[in-house]
Formats: C-alpha cells, structure tokens, sequence
C-alpha cells in the first residue's frame, strides 16, 4: 500500500494563480533583453549582414564599429509604450559581434538602413587574401627586359660553339680562301 503526500497547499483556488500564469518572470533573463534578427549571407567575393531592426531609432540608438578583427552592432530598442499589460514585442539593449577575415580592414565595411533593415556589407570578406612571400619591386629609371620566347641559355649572337668567328676567320688570324 503505498501513500500519496500532497506537495503545497491542498485546496489551491485556480483563480487565485492565474494572475502569476501571465506574468513575465524576470529571472528567465533580464528585463531589458533584445536579440534582433540577423542573417549573414555570401553575395559574390562579399558578406552582407542583414540586422532587423523595425521600431528602432538607427540614427539615435545604433552604433556600428570594427575595432580590430570584430565588427559589432549595438544599440537599444527603446520601450515608448506606457501601461500594463502582455506584451511579445521585446525591448531593451542589444550587441551582436561578428569575426572579421585577416585582410579585411574597416574600410571595407559600408551600412545602410532601409524598411527597417540594417544592412552590413563586408567588401572582399569571402575574396582570397594576398599570398605572402617573395614579390618583385620595379627598379626606378631602369627598363624591365620584356620575355622572350626563346628558352634560356640559348645562343643568340649567331656564332657556333667552336670558336670561329663570322669572318671566317681561324685561330691564327689568317683569312680562309
């Protein structure tokens, strides 16, 4: 035979516990939490960032920065409505970071806000970086010799290899007849 011990109170008024049902507790997360939306998506040699931001005042309450290697948006999506009530819509502080390629430098980074999209483009992210190593450096005043066709150490004066010259000519300095 076993015992059933009831856990709380035994007569619990559902009403009395509806209004705790619809409240937003606030040890889930912070009151003022807000992740927009985002989308990183390849067009071409480029990535383009795509923040929703609907309701948000870019020009006021959004920063956009590259400090080093990391590209961060942040800013506030401000809560103007007054009283009580549930609500789904989310407020408060944001911050997302995103990793920027080696060879990518801030000027490469352009935003722009439309219909409540903040759009990030990374120019060259998705390009291949120079290759380092050895590179040659034009000589100020001096003329590069254009390449040949013909394969290296090959004769080009016309002579023969066994010493005589065109005059016909022998070791000796006598003429040929």
């Amino acid at each position: 035979m076993s015992t059933l011990i009831p856990w709380g109170p035994r007569f619990v008024d559902p009403f009395a516990v509806a209004p705790a049902l619809f409240r937003r507790p606030g040890t889930v997360r912070p009151a003022a939490w807000f992740a927009p939306t985002t989308d990183v998506v390849r067009e071409g040699d480029d990535a383009v960032v795509r923040v929703e931001l609907p309701g948000v005042d870019v020009a006021k309450d959004v920063t956009v920065e590259v400090d080093g290697d990391r590209l961060t948006v942040r800013g506030e999506r401000r809560d103007e409505q007054s009283g009580e009530g549930y609500r789904q819509s989310r407020y408060g502080s944001f911050r997302r970071s995103f990793t920027l390629p080696q060879h990518v430098d801030a000027d490469a980074v352009t935003a722009s806000y439309d219909a409540g999209v903040l759009t990030l483009r990374v120019a060259g992210a998705h390009a291949e970086p120079a290759q380092p190593g050895a590179r040659r450096i034009a000589i100020d005043g001096v003329t590069a010799p254009e390449p040949s066709d013909e394969p290296t150490g090959s004769n080009e004066s016309g002579s023969d290899e066994s010493g005589s010259d065109e005059s016909g000519s022998d070791e000796s300095g006598s003429a040929a007849a």
